[in-house]
């Protein structure tokens, strides 16, 4: 049961994750969380480390599209300055802004990986997708209010997975 959960990887930061890493694995482009993956919840200008980030992709030509449960509006509002597209009211965990992202990207789901900071939401979704993942620790310790009642359940859910999985690992990138 709480297979359905279990990330295909556990790295620190989105930010530890290069272009190299990502074409090693057959990956060519790169959906993402907003809150608290990509930007703090409650700061949505972003950091110099996400720009950079985010050149580097672009320059290796990986395509980063944000995946979340968010309104356009409020995604909007953080992606126009870095110049991503994105896919709202995503309703992770189900499969639907996911397929969404593969027709824009024209890619099949072996081709994806998802980053996100959520079990519940994030990488099960992804993992009902069939894409890859990459559960990555929250940028900041606070959460909005509908969040924290995720964190509690993930907080089990994630001591039974590393029992059962010694092998998950956070880890400092993809090698």
């Amino acid at each position: 049961m709480f297979s359905k959960f279990k990330p295909t990887w556990m790295v620190d930061a989105i930010y530890k994750i290069t272009p190299n890493q990502l074409k090693k694995l057959g990956i060519k482009a790169v959906l993402t969380d907003l809150d608290n993956t990509l930007i703090a919840w409650d700061n949505p200008d972003g950091t110099e480390e996400l720009l950079t980030w985010i050149l580097e992709m672009k320059n290796a030509g990986i395509p980063v599209v944000v995946v979340s449960n968010n309104k356009s509006s409020r995604i909007k509002r953080v992606v126009e300055k870095f110049d991503l597209a994105y896919v709202s009211r995503a309703l992770k965990p189900s499969t639907r802004g996911f397929r969404e992202a593969e027709k824009m990207l024209g890619l099949k789901p072996d081709e994806l990986v998802m980053v996100g900071d959520q079990i519940m939401t994030d990488i099960r979704g992804a993992n009902a997708a069939g894409i890859r993942n990459i559960l990555v620790r929250p940028i900041v310790d606070t959460d909005g209010w509908n969040t924290r009642i995720n964190r509690f359940f993930e907080r089990k859910i994630m001591k039974h997975l590393e029992k059962k999985h010694p092998d998950m690992v956070w880890k400092g990138g993809l090698e």
